[in-house]
């Protein structure tokens, strides 16, 4: 009998989770920074391996909110606890020992999915703590992954699988463009600029050749707009091509990306304006 069930990847901001959603599917699907809070949206990829199809799930990090913004992410990861078929509780090892996940959630009682924690970055440390069961993983040297998805698979249920083994991911392409967009900002802009850039994708015509999308980068004031466009345009320049070759690696075909830049006052911080991003409120 084959299994399939959601495996939530969940922890406080920057513990792991992208990186480790990425080396599990084998592909670039979720934004990569050395900033916290870069994962906005539940990112779901997909892993069909023998008899086992694992639906992961990479939450926004549960932190303590400062906006709305922040407020409507931890709502999304702690929805995503309560639908999980098991739990990935991710926590530096360099860091440990992790503290109990009910508490970083603020739940009012514990997950019914069962709970595997999962001491990331273990790379980082050299002299290494007894973890005891819980799983050791590397995602950057792959150290602890194999390991990790036969613990993973013993609390999936059995089940028929949800997907085609063949996809990777289940949200549409145009989805990842404007993460692939959003993650480029996160490298090419500094200081707390990237946590004020919002990406929509107004056209997306894969069956043009190239692929043609037409994105708008939304920023919260007219000053932020003049550091994205850049002096005669070169950062929003830098920006598109970055995104488009990250873009163009996941579909394997070529792109040509426009972006607009656009002013959207206060976004972060009102309900009218994260429905219209496509936010959950």
């Amino acid at each position: 009998m084959t299994r399939a069930g959601t495996v939530v990847l969940a922890g406080r901001p920057n513990v792991g989770k992208s990186t480790l959603l990425n080396a599990l599917v084998g592909e670039h699907l979720a934004i990569v920074s050395p900033k916290p809070q870069s994962t906005r949206l539940p990112v779901v990829g997909l892993l069909t391996r023998g008899d086992t199809q694992f639906i992961f799930t990479d939450s926004p990090g549960l932190l303590e909110p400062e906006y709305r913004l922040h407020e409507v992410m931890r709502a999304a990861a702690r929805r995503a606890l309560a639908e999980a078929d098991v739990i990935a509780y991710l926590h530096p090892l360099a860091e440990y020992p992790a503290p109990e996940l009910r508490a970083v959630a603020g739940l009012d009682r514990p997950p019914r999915a069962p709970i595997v924690t999962v001491y990331t970055k273990a790379d980082l440390v050299r002299d290494r703590p007894d973890a005891g069961d819980a799983a050791v993983v590397s995602a950057v040297t792959g150290e602890g992954l194999a390991a990790l998805l036969e613990r993973l698979r013993a609390h999936l249920p059995e089940s028929p699988f949800h997907y085609d083994p063949e996809e990777m991911a289940t949200q549409p392409a145009r989805f990842f463009a404007a993460e692939f967009v959003r993650e480029a900002a996160f490298e090419l802009l500094r200081d707390e600029l990237p946590y004020s850039v919002a990406v929509t994708i107004d056209e997306f015509r894969d069956r043009s050749d190239p692929v043609y999308i037409r994105a708008v980068v939304y920023v919260e004031r007219d000053s932020q707009k003049g550091i994205v466009v850049g002096a005669g345009g070169r950062t929003v320049k830098a920006l598109g091509q970055a995104a488009r070759a990250k873009i163009e690696a996941l579909l394997g075909r070529p792109v040509f990306l426009e972006l607009h830049v656009k002013v959207l006052p206060k976004w972060r911080r009102h309900d009218a304006a994260l429905k219209r991003l496509g936010y959950r409120v």
